[in-house]
């Protein structure tokens, strides 16, 4: 088999215009970026936004692990079926983050035969989105610490500002810093910090705003510090909205680009779901929902993170509504939850299928709370065994869940006709009665303790006395009223990565949280989640070159 990259590189992709054209969409609504890419304009919206609703499909799956899941490979393989059998389908997804890329978990274009090309210009800096949020983001910093230098007229207490630079890579070394050293002109000294861009509030504000006034007034709402008083100090007082704006005006419009079945892709936005909320834009799913009959969206990591923020934060603030739940699992992933070592997981092991599939049900369980059907679907390997697969079929359809194999990654969309009709199925024959898991006038405590013990079945919650205290104080802002953006980590149902299954009688330990308030939610930060990654021992970037002639090898 050809690695993932190799497979993109031999792909014939259509020019972008003629991908656009089969979703009714004229050249001159299309931005071009070169011949494979292209944003899509202001206008088009204005010109689709009566047309009716396409049905609405989230693809998520249980937590990751080192076996691999194939979420993304699943989301674009279930696009190219739909195309396949003739169906208007399109997908929405987000922007790969160059952190991860370089780090330890490669791109996000799928893989195998089921992957949104062109390839290595997604993975690299696309269309410049991720470049505008972070010059947006430090431009707030560096007028921030330049109205303090030119004499601070908003009072701004310097060991209250919580606004931080980001940078989209990941860089340790950057997460705590001292700024200002030198001669006077050289500014206040302070602490700062670095966040990675896909955590940043502008990554999260582009993604939830709906137009360019919308945009602005999430901007302006940014509190970047506290007064000597103890009031918020906001991106608006300081006059940053304009100009930030300004280097926004390209990235907020939606990119287009294709499978390479040729099934349209809209990429944007791409917040990071175990610290951020984890979903592409609303403009792109909305867009997408007026230009085909299905879109398949999919939101990031494991269930618990990303589909509950995908529900509890980005249905509700945009009004949108999923009509099915594709949940993503591996028979290896599973096994390894069971406690089986990564060199095991080639051999049948019913036992320890048994003992990992807890965290399958978990999932499972979680999604039916939100009163949407759900579908798992298996991503086959050749190592997995007819036993261990009906195993898996059996325990789904006990729990009232339609079930398919997916064998995208070796055939494209010709290898997920069996998930796609399931699909179908379910749309046709199962409604959504969707509904977030908690209501906007619930407090933030009960927020956070509701999301704890429902989704991550903990038995409660502690508070480091910081997090109590900032909870308590956005509510006194005004603030309760949002809705709480869990940062945990991704591996484990709990705040501990190494719980693996369906872990039970353990506590989520909140150590601190911040409002976003231009985003619209509150930040709660459990465990060790950290918002500037590392990179690991041995990097991905080790294995990435580019020759003479221009061809990227070790991307993936």
């Amino acid at each position: 088999m050809k690695t993932d990259i190799e497979i993109a590189q031999e792909a014939v992709m259509l020019p972008i215009k003629e991908v656009a054209a089969s979703y009714g969409i004229l050249e001159d609504d299309i931005e071009l970026y070169g011949k494979y890419k292209a944003k899509l304009s202001d206008q088009l919206w204005e010109q689709v936004k009566e047309n009716k609703d396409g049905k609405l499909v989230l693809v998520t799956a249980i937590n990751p692990t080192p076996a691999g899941e194939g979420k993304t490979t699943t989301t674009v393989g279930l696009g190219e079926a739909f195309g396949v059998m003739g169906k208007k389908a399109m997908i929405a997804l987000r922007e790969p983050s160059l952190g991860p890329c370089f780090g330890i978990k490669g791109g996000a274009a799928g893989g195998g035969y089921a992957q949104i090309v062109p390839m290595e210009d997604l993975n690299l800096h696309f269309t410049g989105d991720f470049h505008a949020i972070t010059s947006a983001n430090n431009l707030l910093s560096a007028l921030l610490d330049n109205h303090i230098h030119q004499g601070n007229a908003l009072e701004i207490d310097t060991r209250q500002i919580i606004w931080k630079r980001c940078l989209d890579m990941n860089d340790r070394a950057l997460r705590n810093i001292v700024i200002g050293l030198g001669a006077k002109a050289e500014g206040f000294v302070r602490e700062d910090h670095f966040v990675i861009t896909v955590a940043s509030e502008i990554m999260a504000i582009l993604c939830l705003a709906n137009d360019m006034d919308d945009l602005k007034e999430r901007l302006g709402k940014i509190i970047v510090a506290y007064n000597y008083a103890g009031e918020p100090v906001t991106a608006n007082q300081l006059h940053a909205v304009g100009a930030m704006a300004a280097l926004l005006k390209d990235a907020l419009k939606p990119n287009l680009i294709q499978t390479l079945e040729h099934t349209g892709a809209i990429v944007h936005g791409g917040p990071f779901a175990n610290i951020a909320h984890g979903c592409n834009s609303v403009r792109a799913t909305k867009t997408a929902l007026k230009l085909a009959d299905i879109v398949v969206t999919e939101a990031g990591f494991g269930a618990d993170l990303g589909a509950e923020k995908f529900m509890d934060i980005k249905c509700r603030k945009a009004g949108l509504k999923p009509d099915a739940i594709v949940l993503v699992a591996t028979i290896r992933a599973l096994k390894y939850n069971g406690g089986l070592p990564k060199d095991q997981l080639n051999q049948e092991n019913i036992p320890a299928l048994e003992k990992g599939i807890v965290n399958l049900e978990k999932h499972i369980e979680n999604m039916q709370k939100y009163g949407v059907p759900v579908v798992v679907t298996l991503n086959s390997f050749l190592t997995d065994t007819e036993a261990e697969y009906q195993f898996v079929k059996n325990f789904c359809e006990e729990r009232g869940c339609e079930f398919a194999l997916s064998e995208v990654w070796e055939k494209g969309g010709k290898g997920g006709i069996q998930l796609a009709e399931k699909v179908l199925y379910t749309l046709e024959n199962k409604e959504s009665k969707f509904a977030p898991i908690y209501p906007d006038d619930m407090g933030l405590k009960e927020k956070v303790e509701t999301v704890a013990k429902e989704i991550y079945g903990a038995k409660g919650v502690t508070y480091a006395p910081a997090a109590s205290k900032a909870l308590k104080k956005f509510e006194e802002m005004g603030f309760g009223n949002l809705p709480v953006c869990m940062a945990k980590t991704q591996y484990s149902l709990s705040d501990d990565q190494t719980k693996l299954g369906r872990p039970e009688g353990f506590e989520i330990n909140v150590r601190d949280a911040y409002v976003s308030a231009g985003a619209g939610f509150v930040v709660v930060l459990t465990g060790a989640i950290m918002t500037m990654p590392g990179l690991p021992k041995k990097p991905a970037a080790d294995g990435i070159d580019i020759n003479k002639d221009g061809i990227i090898t070790g991307l993936f």
